[in-house]
């Protein structure tokens, strides 16, 4: 067994520990919840902290909420397939796009819009990581939530744990 350090600000802050910590949480549901077809036809509503996070689900249940979870945290452990099948695709078309454009163009306006992209990607990513990092805390108190509602729901366990 690895000894966790005591994680510093930067730390808390990063994707990877965001990443580790919905994992864990959600590793953590997966375990409690022995039986998930209890969960089905109990509502979401029920429970404020569960209105916090907001899906196509709305109108429906902890079981699909439950499944949601786990899916995403399969996405999160394997990657996304089909994104990356659609990816590739999009390059292609950027690449084929980028080299017939480059063949009529001048060079010299080339690399200033590389640069101009250059500085659009690290705005976007720095835009995406920080997207990423609230939505994976937001599921990541859902994990929480829905595991503590479960053992509520069965009578184990203290609900303020």
């Amino acid at each position: 067994m690895m000894m966790q350090l005591p994680e510093t600000t930067n730390q808390k802050n990063s994707l990877f520990n965001a990443m580790n910590r919905f994992i864990g949480a959600v590793n953590n549901m997966d375990q409690t919840i022995m039986v998930p077809s209890l969960l089905r036809d109990v509502p979401l509503d029920e429970e404020r902290e569960m209105s916090s996070v907001k899906s196509d689900l709305d109108e429906g249940d902890m079981y699909s909420y439950y499944q949601l979870l786990k899916s995403i945290r399969r996405d999160i452990e394997w990657g996304v397939r089909c994104a990356d099948e659609r990816r590739k695709e999009s390059m292609k078309i950027t690449r084929a796009h980028s080299s017939a454009s480059v063949s009529s163009s001048g060079s010299s306006s080339c690399s200033e819009e590389e640069d101009d992209e250059e500085a659009d990607l690290e705005k976007q990513f720095q835009y995406h990581l920080t997207g990423l990092q609230g939505v994976l805390s937001k599921l990541t108190q859902q994990a929480d939530v829905l595991t503590k509602r479960y053992k509520k729901e069965l009578g184990i366990g203290g609900w303020g744990q």
